[in-house]
């Protein structure tokens, strides 16, 4: 499945897998191919539980495109209502479900400004559950995302992820540089976290569409809570002997 060109190898649960297993899924030459691998696993009272890893084998704390996916994918098994339930996350539980128009609106959790740093560029440090590091510059098209973005993941304790993001009229593009991925298409925690960027620096409001590499995300900032809106789409589905 992907959400936005962000693409993962999608496992019913309970399923445990090695970090060198997840390696061999997610390698797009020798493998299936994916930015990451999730793992959906019923637990009733309409919940479901979702677990994801990099394609690096390791494990993040959370992923908005991800649990996009998980939602439509555990509707559609009737793990979920059709209106929509519950997933069990490592930040904690989320409200999730379907908008009605082919697209799904899922809660991200709260949000969390840190500080600035940075010399040649200055960047925000914001938690999503997972860590954030964003910037604003004058064209994305020309940010050093590969460079400063690998730099800046291997010089923080645990990693980052790492946004370089431009406000337009039309909305905030932005090109993410995703730990243990490297650049993806679209990261929906990435876009919470420049929304919450950008409002602090009076660039947005409290609505405001991110213009992902994969295509346009609507962040929704309602009090402390951050929500996001857009596509989940099925690839194909098969059997591996991967793992």
């Amino acid at each position: 499945m992907h959400g936005l060109g962000n693409d993962f190898v999608v496992f019913d649960g309970p399923l445990a897998l090695e970090a060198d297993a997840i390696e061999t899924v997610c390698d797009r030459r020798t493998g299936i191919g994916a930015d990451g691998i999730l793992i959906v696993t019923p637990t009733g009272d309409n919940r479901v539980q979702m677990g994801y890893w990099n394609a690096d084998g390791s494990q993040a704390e959370m992923c908005g495109n991800g649990l996009r996916c998980v939602t439509r994918y555990a509707i559609d098994r009737r793990w979920l209502s059709p209106g929509g339930g519950v997933v069990d996350t490592a930040v904690g539980p989320l409200t999730v479900g379907p908008t009605g128009d082919g697209r799904y609106r899922v809660e991200i959790g709260q949000p969390v400004v840190g500080e600035e740093f940075g010399d040649d560029l200055t960047f925000r440090r914001i938690s999503v559950g997972n860590p954030h590091a964003v910037t604003f510059v004058a064209d994305v098209g020309e940010a050093p995302v590969e460079q400063v973005g690998s730099d800046l993941e291997q010089s923080t304790p645990g990693g980052t992820n790492v946004e370089f993001a431009q406000a337009t009229p039309a909305g905030i593009r932005v090109r993410t540089w995703e730990r243990g991925v490297g650049e993806t298409n679209a990261c929906g925690t990435g876009a919470v976290a420049t929304a919450v960027a950008a409002r602090a620096a009076g660039l947005s409001g409290d609505v405001v569409t991110i213009l992902l590499v994969g295509g346009p995300l609507d962040v929704e900032l309602d009090g402390p809570d951050a929500f996001i809106t857009g596509p989940a789409e099925y690839v194909f589905s098969g059997t591996t002997e991967l793992i």
